[in-house]
């Protein structure tokens, strides 16, 4: 609930700073900018990226289910470095209230998985 309240109280103070701006300067997009990535190039990766289990996500296998992430919100674990791929922002929210228990979770599905029994 906490987080929850935190998270609107963000969105509440970004939509007062857009409410507060008096006019909005429309730029032109330059050609240079779109085929370099432009504000994108931080975000999109030069390859796609593979995360743990196939890149399906945690929460998913550890419900016996293979839901397949593209790996644009994802979660590096800090204690072995891996990547983990989520397909929604709820689902990585979810994870991250307890993300060792929901780890080994999706680790006994996923041995389960792939020795074929799901």
């Amino acid at each position: 609930m906490e987080r929850w309240i935190k998270t609107w109280a963000a969105v509440a103070i970004g939509l007062g700073a857009i409410g507060s701006c008096r006019t909005l300067h429309a730029q032109p997009a330059s050609a240079g900018a779109a085929q370099g990535g432009g504000i994108w190039k931080a975000a999109v990766p030069p390859k796609p990226m593979k995360g743990e289990f196939d890149s399906l996500d945690p929460l998913g296998v550890s419900a016996g289910a293979r839901i397949k992430a593209d790996c644009s919100l994802n979660w590096i674990d800090p204690d072995d470095g891996k990547l983990y791929c989520f397909s929604s922002g709820t689902s990585l929210e979810y994870f991250l209230d307890k993300p060792q228990f929901n780890l080994e979770r999706a680790r006994a599905a996923w041995r389960k998985m792939i020795a074929g029994r799901i």
